[in-house]
């Protein structure tokens, strides 16, 4: 009796472990379907894994030709949204941030659900997640895929200039021999420098902020390359906002670079960089676009993608070793998500209001 049940039991386990036929099926008449159409028009930030890595993997595998429209998200869905009252439909797939993605691309109806395109066997097997399944973020889970969760990069230092012991506390920060030393994307701009002041501003308090924005003097830039060159050479040698994928190039040179991840008194973030997955409706390219998402969703998308941009995925069973130990969130620890979707809706904007009412010049 204990071996009929142990070969049930064996049958079924193999049975739940190996994609179902019809899977297989349904990703195989989706390819198919795919290629007639021919290419597939994807939105996403202007970085260099996308165009140098991504696109020519998924034309190899697939045999279909990606065209990339790069730029700020919000700037790209306000042009899509004049084309779209003129009835045109140009693009089936969005890589946004979480701003655009809840409020524009999700509140204002421009994407289809997600969730009953994705058909991939690897996509659909939940062991391959570390929430044991692909995580939705939307209220409804049908719309928006979050891939990445990382811990953020609270800050750069170049070492030449600034030691880490000198930096221990958030408050280190007000120190006023950093005054005119720290570079800031710009906070008075929807983005990354108004987010970190927002989330300065929720943890910490006015007054912090007040300090830390108006009283040292950082200055404002909407070039991160730029800031990434500041902070190489020394002009400014605190950069809030550096992206590690500039910054890394530079401490290959020889510069000597740090990256903080967490300070004493505020707690550590989590995010979804470098971007959530939706698709568009009406999309004029409707299973290319639903080939590209399953397959950026694969171990082999989400890898590339990973290792160039230096973000740790939600999969199982990518080999995380090729990322900075601070990237990996740590069992046991309480992040600040910020990518959290109600703060993304409510508590984000409302913190960055009040950010724009303080540093507004008087």
């Amino acid at each position: 009796m204990f071996k009929i049940v142990a070969l049930v039991l064996l049958i079924a386990t193999s049975a739940w472990a190996q994609p179902r036929s019809s899977e297989k099926d349904d990703w195989n008449e989706v390819l198919v379907a795919a290629k007639k159409e021919g290419k597939v028009v994807v939105v996403g930030s202007p970085d260099p894994v996308m165009r140098n890595s991504i696109i020519p993997k998924f034309a190899a595998r697939f045999g279909i030709a990606v065209e990339f429209i790069a730029g700020r998200s919000s700037e790209i869905v306000s042009r899509l949204q004049t084309e779209r009252s003129a009835q045109i439909y140009s693009v089936d797939v969005f890589l946004a941030g979480p701003d655009t993605t809840a409020n524009e691309l999700f509140g204002d109806k421009l994407i289809d659900p997600l969730k009953p395109l994705l058909v991939m066997p690897e996509v659909l097997d939940g062991s391959k997640w570390k929430i044991g399944k692909v995580w939705f973020l939307d209220p409804e889970e049908r719309f928006v895929v979050r891939p990445f969760s990382s811990v953020a990069t609270l800050l750069f230092i170049n070492t030449d200039h600034v030691k880490p012991e000198e930096l221990r506390s958030v408050k280190d920060l007000l120190n006023p021999k950093w005054r005119g030393k720290i570079s800031t994307e710009d906070p008075m701009t929807t983005g990354a420098g108004s987010n970190m002041a927002a989330r300065f501003y929720h943890q910490i308090g006015e007054e912090f902020v007040k300090s830390l924005y108006i009283d040292q003097k950082p200055v404002r830039s909407r070039d991160r390359r730029q800031m990434a060159d500041w902070l190489a050479r020394g002009n400014y040698p605190i950069c809030f906002n550096c992206r590690e994928d500039d910054v890394r190039p530079l401490v290959k040179e020889g510069f000597k670079l740090f990256e903080t991840f967490e300070l004493s008194g505020v707690a550590p973030t989590v995010n979804g960089s470098p971007w959530l997955l939706s698709v568009a409706n009406k999309a004029p390219h409707p299973r290319a676009a639903q080939v590209f998402a399953n397959w950026i969703l694969s171990r082999e998308g989400l890898e590339i993608y990973a290792r160039g941009y230096g973000s740790a995925t939600m999969r199982t069973d990518i080999d995380e070793s090729f990322l900075h130990s601070g990237n990996i969130p740590k069992p046991g620890v309480k992040y600040f998500d910020d990518t959290d979707w109600k703060w993304i809706v409510t508590g984000r904007h409302e913190n960055r209001e009040k950010v724009w009412k303080l540093l507004k010049p008087r």
